[in-house]
């Protein structure tokens, strides 16, 4: 069996492999202008602890980037390789992300599944999510 670490991302040297992850991660993970490099850098500086990366043999197989804004948390771009998918990737690195969350004092936190990706669902409900069933997010670009 092939040993799975987690450690923290590194930038610039993973951002390249993340990327691509991220781009091959299926329905579940849109890349936008918030993934390019300057952005990744802004959150670096904010809280680098939480932003994981999964790796087996010196391949990226995982990601997940949390932020912590001091009152909630959120949860962003969790994406496993498809030869890593069922494995106990993404719950480990949501564990860990979660874990960091709780000692930085979050008691909430929040992530967003697109709709119709049922397996996304089923995986956080696995993991003690809920959906929210009396809110509707919103969202507006500041910057276009």
């Amino acid at each position: 069996m092939t040993r799975i670490t987690i450690r923290e991302f590194r930038y610039p040297e993973d951002y390249a492999r993340a990327l691509q992850l991220w781009n091959t991660a299926g329905e579940g993970v849109r890349v936008g202008p918030s993934d390019a490099p300057a952005e990744i850098q802004k959150k670096l500086e904010r809280d680098p602890d939480l932003f994981l990366v999964a790796e087996a043999d010196d391949q990226m197989v995982g990601t997940v980037i949390g932020g912590y804004d001091g009152r909630r948390g959120h949860v962003y771009h969790l994406a496993v390789a498809e030869g890593f998918r069922r494995k106990g990737v993404g719950s480990r690195l949501m564990k860990e992300l979660e874990t960091r969350l709780a000692r930085k004092g979050c008691i909430r936190c929040y992530l967003i599944v697109r709709v119709g990706n049922e397996g996304a669902m089923r995986h956080y409900e696995a993991l003690g999510w809920h959906q929210l069933d009396d809110d509707y997010l919103y969202a507006k670009d500041l910057v276009s």
